[in-house]
């Protein structure tokens, strides 16, 4: 079978803290399926739609500061479900390959986590929320505070505007779910871009047996 075949309605997400090099990879990894035959479809979130765009917007302005934790999470989750119905769901039933820039993840480690509403909630949360919680794949793009920082080029939004031991919880968030489930997976991305992408490009190979 080849790797188009493998890959077809699979869900891959690439998640991480602010500065890990999320969308970077998406994007080098979706031009790496294209030239193995696949046509991948790539998403953000939030985002990705014309609801999910304007969640994304609230949930970024650094205007927004009063906004709370429980606050974050139900906006995320929104956007997310909008994704799914709109956007994801579809594309998986066409057989393409999705892939993510943040998921489910990302809110298990910022709200969960780093914001202290706990894991287990937003899990249970996101079950009474979306069709699917969990894709096929997670990986976790791993990277320290201070090299995370160097690769903000912009001005920071009103998420990587939080203190550094709010972004040192996330870190550590992402690294204890990694712990709990065998379909996420911690890779070290602190090294250049085209070193990390062929680490993933490994990582998926070996997962889906390609």
């Amino acid at each position: 079978m080849s790797i188009a075949e493998k890959l077809k309605s699979r869900f891959i997400v690439l998640d991480g803290p602010d500065g890990s090099g999320k969308s970077t990879q998406a994007a080098m990894l979706a031009e790496y399926l294209k030239t193995q035959g696949i046509s991948p479809a790539v998403f953000r979130d939030p985002g990705s739609t014309a609801i999910g765009e304007k969640i994304r917007d609230v949930l970024l302005d650094s205007k927004n500061n009063l906004m709370g934790d429980r606050t974050e999470l139900l906006l995320y989750m929104a956007s997310r479900a909008q994704l799914w119905q709109e956007r994801i769901a579809p594309a998986l039933k066409e057989k393409k390959c999705v892939l993510l820039d943040r998921w489910l993840s990302s809110t298990c480690a910022y709200q969960g986590f780093a914001g202290g509403l706990g894991i287990a909630k937003i899990i249970d949360i996101a079950k009474h929320s979306l069709e699917r919680i969990w894709p096929d794949l997670t990986i976790i793009l791993d990277v320290d505070l201070r090299t995370a920082k160097t690769r903000i080029k912009r001005k920071f939004d009103r998420m990587e505007q939080k203190a550094a031991g709010y972004h040192k919880k996330v870190r550590t968030g992402f690294l204890e779910l990694a712990e709990l489930r065998d379909d996420i997976i911690v890779l070290d991305a602190s090294a250049d871009q085209q070193t990390v992408h062929k680490e993933i490009v490994r990582t998926i190979e070996k997962y889906f047996n390609l």
